[in-house]
């Protein structure tokens, strides 16, 4: 009888392993974007309410739950806006499953899905020409944990931009 239950077990395990693989695959986990994407009196988006975003700029958000674990610097402004994001666009699209949804000289907009579950972050980059810096913000649309996804992205894309 144990050893029923324990093959049984085996089996539901793997259904429920196959069965969210599919969904994924069929873009049943890929989430909506956020409204109020871009650029609003200088700011991005605040950051989520939960720990799977980073924002260079959680510092504008006075009292968001997330303010402290949001933190990440702005990545360097080398040239004009235009020519930033130009650069920055180029970068980005050599990364994998990356998709540019939005370019202005001083605004990209980028999504990235994930490669087997087909979870998507929204990424967006934005000319900060008074701070003489690129602010920020890059979230995942669903769950409440990235395990620190968006942040490895945003410091490799500063990596590679240092590179440059």
């Amino acid at each position: 009888m144990p050893g029923t239950l324990s093959k049984w077990l085996v089996v539901a395990l793997v259904a429920v392993a196959v069965l969210v693989l599919a969904a994924g695959q069929f873009g049943l986990l890929q989430g909506q974007a956020p409204a109020g994407l871009g650029v609003r009196n200088g700011r991005l988006l605040a950051p989520s309410p939960t720990p799977n975003s980073v924002s260079s700029q959680a510092a504008l958000h006075a009292g968001h739950p997330m303010q402290q674990a949001a933190m990440i610097e702005p990545l360097p402004l080398r040239g004009d806006a235009r020519s930033a994001i130009a650069r920055l666009r180029a970068l980005i699209e050599r990364l994998p499953r990356a998709v540019v949804v939005e370019q202005r000289d001083d605004y990209l907009y980028v999504r990235f899905t994930s490669r087997w579950l087909r979870f998507v972050d929204d990424a967006e980059f934005w000319v900060d020409c008074d701070a003489a810096v690129i602010q920020v913000r890059s979230a995942s649309r669903i769950g409440r944990r990235d395990f620190g996804v968006n942040r490895a992205r945003v410091e490799r894309i500063r990596a590679l931009l240092d590179d440059r």
